[in-house]
């Protein structure tokens, strides 16, 4: 029986050692990715040429806005308010308010013809 020269021993016993070490780590690194919340890959924020034509696609824009409560709540017919068109706020009388669709009917003064409007484009004086 031939035994083998005691260096080459440690050196087997150090591989193995080193072996489980390393196999330890990668399990480890691997349970800790699969723990770790998404990375950016969903980021709105993310800038990346890439994906900006996909996102647009994927994310299809809201069909009607829907206006914050206090604003519906506060515009009635009749309503004196100022509204955003072209570009400069005009005095205006309420004629009718949709909250369904967020759009509000408005005649300005000095207009023979009442204009449909966004909630967003009107302040109440």
């Amino acid at each position: 029986m031939e035994t083998a020269p005691p260096a080459q021993g440690r050196s087997n016993e150090w591989r193995t050692i080193m072996t489980k070490k390393l196999f330890a780590l990668v399990i480890l690194s691997l349970s800790l990715a699969a723990c770790e919340p998404a990375g950016t890959e969903n980021n709105s924020n993310a800038n990346s040429n890439a994906r900006s034509n996909n996102s647009a696609a994927s994310t299809p824009a809201p069909a009607s806005p829907e206006p914050s409560p206090s604003v519906k709540a506060q515009l009635k017919a009749g309503d004196k308010v100022k509204v955003n068109i072209n570009g400069s706020a005009t005095d205006a009388t309420v004629v009718s308010v949709d909250e369904k669709s967020g759009k509000v009917t408005v005649k300005a003064e000095g207009q023979k013809e009442a204009k449909t409007v966004a909630i967003a484009d009107v302040t109440k004086n």
